[in-house]
């Protein structure tokens, strides 16, 4: 049985000359692209990011616990899906025009 696959869109730049030959200048062109990437490497990215910002965030409640009465509540966080199944953290400025994703953790109550 293969393997379920999705389709990511991506963009990127590469070198195109005015005429269309490669390598000419520093004219580039966005261009378009359809990846199919295999869901479990999806996955497996997107769980990687989950156990870091676990450990990261766990850390930050030991230090501000240790400092105060304060608690870390709630996590928002916005990530990028690459071309090849990355999964990086969005970060800086406000993600008009990007697909990203936004991942919001809240402890229950």
């Amino acid at each position: 049985m293969p393997e379920e696959t999705i389709l990511i869109v991506t963009d990127g730049t590469d070198d195109i000359g005015v005429d269309g030959r490669r390598g000419w200048g520093d004219v580039r062109q966005r261009l378009t692209r359809v990846a199919e990437i295999p869901i479990s490497v999806l996955e497996q990215n997107m769980n990687r990011l989950i156990q870091v910002v676990g450990r990261l965030f766990r850390q930050v409640d030991q230090q501000v616990g240790a400092q105060s009465n304060l608690a870390l509540d709630e996590v928002t966080l916005q990530v990028e899906i690459g071309g090849k199944g990355e999964v990086k953290l969005f970060a800086g400025g406000e993600a008009t025009g990007k697909g990203v994703i936004t991942l919001k953790f809240k402890r229950p109550s």
